[in-house]
């Protein structure tokens, strides 16, 4: 998991990064941290998050990929 794939999943909820943090329990300043890059994804705190959005394997490879084609700069749905 990486920041890009922690912005879509917080936007698709149409989260703020704070209201993100409330749900995931962690800090908001750990969530502003990890989508500049200037923190890391941690195993816990990537667990915390497919636990709080019920997350399985799967759906974190179509997000992989999603931002994956996205940094591309291809449409995604095409």
């Amino acid at each position: 998991m990486d920041k890009e794939i922690i912005k879509i999943i917080r936007k698709s909820y149409n989260m703020t990064q704070r209201d993100f943090a409330r749900v995931v329990s962690c800090s908001f300043s750990l969530i502003a941290l990890v989508e500049v890059g200037k923190r890391r994804v941690t195993a816990d705190l990537e667990n915390k998050i497919k636990s709080a959005f019920d997350l399985d394997e799967q759906q974190m490879q179509s997000l992989a990929s999603l931002v994956s084609e996205i940094s591309k700069g291809v449409p995604p749905f095409m």
